[in-house]
């Protein structure tokens, strides 16, 4: 009887790895880039992120108590959700503005589709469009005057270049952080170290983020600047890093197959340049990423390898 072997259903290597693990690890890796917003916007910064979190996790609390679920809350998920949403919001943003932002992630795009791994787009993100549509002022104002930056120097580097100055901000200042913007975004050293965590840790693999920065640089520097530093300065501006690392990514709202994450990276990419170079806004990640949200089921349909034995030719 000891030489008997037990037959269960797919699957039959399961990881020891699970959703929390996981979403400690994406914690972790924003840890450098909620830092530099600590150190770079004040106490504030610290306070945005705190009612961000709290919502978030509080609001998916309520949700499964009231609809008597199994509590979810453990898994960090929401809290993920909470700091990803507050990293993008202007520092002196009011405080109301991202707890309604982290009620709609959770309520709206996450939970009343089924859970973690339900949503069809990032909750965090999707949560942010809808603050761009309904707050455009409050969530376009970078003026920073209570926390060291002066009228004149409050546009964003993205704004600047929209306009045609690309100059008054070096490069070294958007790789360290030294600029107005959304506070997780503006320092590229603190992105990359926390992505280069995730790709250490294996929580992401290189193909999404690689591809749709390339991507993206190649289309800007073809149809809009044909200049390395400006182009540099595309790169390093806005968005881009964090939204590629840590939102395009999302298990949940990014294909499963090889073919199908270079095809959405891709898309990314042609897209945020499209937004830049020919939109009215100056930037466009968070709107590339959600379109390219809604693709991934194409995507997928059309990348899915076919089963062995399937799709070849009948013998005669």
């Amino acid at each position: 009887m000891e030489g008997l072997r037990n037959i269960s259903s797919s699957p039959h290597f399961r990881s020891k790895t699970d959703t929390k693990a996981i979403m400690l690890d994406v914690i972790l890796a924003m840890l450098p880039a909620m830092a530099i917003s600590v150190y770079r916007f004040g106490l504030r910064s610290l306070l945005i992120i705190v009612v961000t979190v709290g919502f978030a996790v509080l609001s998916e609390y309520l949700w499964n108590l009231l609809m008597k679920k199994p509590q979810t809350v453990q898994d960090l998920s929401a809290v993920v959700t909470g700091i990803i949403l507050a990293l993008n919001m202007p520092p002196e943003i009011p405080l109301w503005i991202p707890a309604l932002g982290a009620v709609f992630a959770i309520i709206v795009v996450k939970q009343l589709y089924g859970g973690i791994g339900q949503n069809f787009m990032n909750p965090a993100l999707a949560a942010r469009c809808f603050l761009l549509i309904s707050f455009a002022g409050l969530m376009n104002d970078f003026s920073c005057a209570k926390i060291g930056f002066d009228a004149m120097t409050g546009a964003t580097p993205l704004a600047m270049a929209k306009s045609g100055d690309m100059f008054r901000y070096g490069l070294l200042d958007l790789f360290l952080g030294n600029i107005p913007g959304t506070i997780g975004e503006v320092s590229a050293l603190a992105l990359l170290v926390g992505g280069a965590y995730l790709l250490f840790t294996k929580v992401i693999n290189w193909r999404i983020p690689v591809v749709y920065i390339g991507v993206f640089a190649v289309f800007i520097y073809i149809f809009g600047y044909h200049d390395l530093y400006q182009v540099a300065y595309q790169v390093l501006s806005g968005g881009l890093i964090f939204g590629a690392f840590f939102m395009a990514t999302d298990y949940a709202t990014s294909p499963i197959t090889v073919k199908g994450q270079f095809i959405y990276a891709a898309f990314l990419g042609i897209l945020t340049g499209l937004f830049r170079l020919f939109g009215g806004a100056p930037e466009g990640v968070s709107y590339a990423i959600i379109l390219g949200n809604l693709v991934v089921p194409l995507i997928e349909k059309y990348t899915i390898p076919k089963a062995f034995g399937k799709g070849g030719r009948k013998a005669k």
